[in-house]
This record gives C-alpha cells, structure tokens and sequence, in this order.
C-alpha cells in the first residue's frame, strides 16, 4: 500500500510519519508539503502513486482538492487532526501517528 503523509512544510509532521510506517510490512512512504518553500513539495505524480493520503489538518486536504482536483477526486484521504505543535521524531508526535494511522490502514 502506498501511503503519501502531507503537511504544510515537509519538515516535521510528515517527515515523522513517513520514517515510523516507512519500514511497516506493506507499506510504502512518502512525505510531502503543500507550500511552495515545503522541503518536498506535492506533485501530481505523488497523489497519483498514493492508494491512500494522509494530511495532518483540513487545511491540507482543502488544499489538495484545489490543486490536484482530477487526481484527488477519488482518492481515500484522512484528516489526521495533528497540529504544527511538535518537531521531527517527538516522541509525542510518533505516539499520536502510531495511534492512529495503523486504524486508519486497518493495520
């Protein structure tokens, strides 16, 4: 399963995410950003590869929709709620994604 994980920067959330399920069995990670200054920013070649999308808050799927609306339309995405509270690998953060990604996945 190919799992793209996105936030604003690609600098803390997703890049988290991405290196804890990176080695889950059956998994494939990618992380992104969806600002223009993002590390790694979202591409239509990267929703294309996801089976399923992840963004930490409803402003990213907003945008997404707005950017990608052909490639999002049918795609499964979840609104994981996970503010920009916290750095990369945050014990809190890693605790708060294992939480409920694997939920999600049905994992």
């Amino acid at each position: 399963m190919n799992v793209l994980f996105v936030c604003s920067k690609n600098q803390w959330r997703s890049p988290t995410a991405e290196k804890v399920f990176s080695k889950h069995p059956g998994i494939s990670a990618r992380s992104r950003g969806t600002t223009r200054d993002a590390r790694r920013t979202v591409t239509s070649a990267d929703v294309k590869w996801a089976d399923v999308v992840m963004v930490m808050e409803q402003k990213h799927k907003q945008r997404l929709a707005a950017d990608f609306p052909g490639e999002m339309k049918y795609k499964e995405i979840h609104v994981l709620e996970i503010p920009d509270d916290y750095r990369y690998m945050d014990a809190e953060l890693v605790e708060l994604l294992r939480d409920c990604v694997p939920y999600l996945l049905d994992l």
